[in-house]
């Protein structure tokens, strides 16, 4: 079983188990309590969260023995129960595969750090001591398939874990670290050095867990795949948060099914989940690997699939996916002229020229769009440049943005539509922006999308065949005469490519790293969330002014302290000052609540007008008398 796990991965991906301890602690097992002694304390609780993985889709089992030694047994006194706890978490293991109505399935003994807080300092005689420790646990999962290394952030303790667990065992060995915010190692280490180092020490797989979600281990473990050896993924879901005094997790299973899918694409080949992630998530990974092995076996034949060779360097041959690195062609098709972005649209040729303002107004919920249409005229008569029309926000179910765009086009309104990737195939992406830009539509806002979970039908299937930065490269491509495939169109689209962006995203550094990718990939125009703190929009501004690319900051007026709070606490990417929060729980709600919010509003404005190209003003509730109130004056 053991010989044949490394076989299996080189032949299709395979899916592991989720979090160990967020089940326990959703089974009411506290904190304050070691889950490695529930291996013989409660061993059927750990046997029935086996088997739920188990039916979830999982073909991996980590046992229950991440903290099961010496070091981290000690702070509860049981440090000389080593070989006892970590036997009986490969037996449970073991029994839950044998009982399980499903597939049969590895089991993979796991070893977590010491828990030492650094290895600074460290005598020679204190690393023969970790190392002994690691040695002793491994020969106690002798009885496993396999061997799994994770959550190391110290170089130097996953050299002492590796080598002690060659001393000891032949096992097929999975070694995964972990990188913080900036994406190094506690050392800095760079990925790329450490996928280097993983290999040369011993690991048959290399790869990445916990970290701050699926889009972090994502954007490490593409820098980690030049060493050649399978790649291994289990990352958290996402940040927790804390709410009612419990620690949640943000990345939903359809979000984390998502990014499953893409890893799989990037050539990992063992993809499972971290802290957080429940049997839900698990399920979703394991579609994502059906899916997977269910292309490869109808892109093969010639049945009408498009044929497309992978990136060198990959012997799965996997198709040129546009969000990875490559994206659209920028090279123009023969025998056509890129427009350049001044002339593709009046909005286009006042950027940069003078302070343009962009009002949303969305599509209606029902079928009647001429309030809608009526607001956009008003607006426009009184000083708005251009209409932004979100595509189905917050993920509600409403009339196509398109059809809006049309009719404010014939009303001599210029839209500025947004596209998000939620909805629709590749296929279907091309085809919808290809259908507006014939329709007359010129400005594009692309983002990624709010997950179906967010909204009125949260079982909705969401598609994220693409990203962000992935659709923008095809658009770009597009821009320059050529469909996805490189093919020319005969001719060019002329569109403006916006995008969006978090000043105050919580994490901040992997926010302007994913805009660069934006910009890198074709976005010319950023457009921000609301912000409501001068200095955070000052420090955005400040890191991306050498990029060269107008900013439009993002506008929404308060419309009452309920509605300040909910921004601040529910909202990603949305902070709201305290002191703001306290002007409006003095106005509480209701007309002077607004005029305040309006108040709020424009002294952000006026703060930094002198810095942006623009005002994208967001009114609260279809209040859109609000957004003139903003901008009166300002222009």
């Amino acid at each position: 079983m053991a010989e044949r796990f490394l076989d299996a991965l080189r032949d299709h991906p395979l899916v592991a188990d989720g979090a160990m301890g967020t089940q326990l602690y959703e089974r009411g097992v506290l904190y304050t309590q070691n889950y490695e002694e529930i291996c013989v304390t409660r061993p059927d609780l750990i046997k029935s969260i086996h088997k739920e993985y188990l039916r979830a889709g999982a073909q991996v089992i980590e046992t229950n023995t991440f903290g099961a030694n010496r070091y981290r047994l000690a702070k509860f006194n049981l440090e000389k129960r080593v070989g006892e706890l970590n036997e009986a978490g490969v037996r449970i293991a073991r029994e839950a595969v044998a009982e399980s109505t499903a597939a049969s399935a590895w089991v993979a003994g796991n070893i977590g750090p010491t828990g030492l807080p650094t290895l600074k300092g460290l005598t020679q005689r204190d690393f023969a001591d970790i190392r002994a420790a690691f040695e002793e646990q491994a020969a106690a999962l002798a009885g496993a398939d396999l061997l799994t290394i994770e959550t190391m952030r110290s170089p130097e303790e996953m050299r002492l874990c590796i080598e002690a667990v060659r001393a000891t065992s032949d096992l097929p060995l999975v070694a995964m670290v972990s990188f913080d915010a900036f994406g190094t190692m506690a050392d800095g280490t760079t990925p790329e050095a450490m996928a280097d180092r993983l290999a040369q020490w011993g690991a048959d797989v290399i790869g990445v867990n916990c970290g701050d979600g699926p889009a972090g281990v994502f954007d490490t473990l593409e820098r980690m795949r030049g060493v050649g050896l399978p790649m291994a993924a289990m990352p958290n879901a996402g940040i927790p948060r804390r709410i009612e005094g419990r620690m949640l997790y943000m990345a939903n299973p359809e979000y984390f099914g998502v990014y499953a899918r893409r890893l799989i694409k990037l050539g990992v080949r063992l993809v499972g989940g971290c802290c957080g992630t429940t049997m839900d998530h698990i399920r979703r990974a394991a579609n994502a690997a059906r899916m997977h092995a269910h292309e490869g076996a109808t892109t093969g034949g010639d049945g009408g699939a498009i044929r497309t060779a992978g990136p060198p360097g990959n012997p799965n041959h996997e198709p040129n996916d546009p969000t990875m690195s490559g994206g659209a062609a920028v090279e123009p098709a023969p025998g056509v002229r890129v427009v350049p972005m001044a002339d593709r649209s009046p909005f286009a040729a006042k950027l940069g020229r003078s302070f343009v303002v962009s009002v949303e107004v969305n599509p209606p919920a029902g079928m009647d769009p001429s309030k809608a249409v009526a607001a956009a005229k008003h607006l426009l008569a009184n000083g708005v440049d251009v209409i932004n029309i979100a595509d189905g926000p917050r993920a509600s179910a409403r009339m196509g943005n398109l059809a809006l765009a049309v009719n404010l086009i014939r009303e001599g309104v210029e839209p500025l539509l947004h596209v998000c990737c939620r909805d629709r195939n590749t296929l279907g992406l091309v085809g919808h922006v290809m259908a507006a830009h014939e329709l007359g539509v010129r400005n594009l806002v692309i983002i990624t999308g709010d997950p179906p979970k967010m909204g009125d039908y949260p079982d909705c299937t969401a598609v994220y065949d693409l990203d962000s930065i992935g659709l923008l490269r095809l658009v770009r491509g597009l821009n320059h005469g050529r469909d996805p495939g490189g093919k020319s169109l005969g001719g060019v689209t002329e569109f403006v490519l916006a995008t969006g962006a978090e000043p105050a995203a919580m994490d901040y550094n992997r926010e302007i790293a994913r805009l660069r990718k934006k910009v890198e990939a074709g976005a010319e125009l950023v457009m921000t969330q609301p912000v409501y703190d001068p200095a955070v929009l000052t420090r955005f501004l400040d890191d991306i002014e050498p990029w060269g690319i107008p900013v439009m900051v993002g506008i929404l007026p308060l419309a009452s302290h309920r509605n300040a709070e909910f921004l601040h606490n529910e909202v990603p990417g949305m902070r709201v000052p305290d002191e703001v929060r306290e002007r409006m729980r003095k106005v509480g709600s209701g007309p002077v609540a607004r005029k305040e919010g309006v108040g709020i509003a424009r002294e952000m404005l006026l703060a930094v007008k002198h810095r942006v190209a623009g005002a994208y003003v967001m009114p609260p509730l279809e209040r859109w008398e609000m957004a003139l109130e903003v901008i009166e004056g300002v222009k």
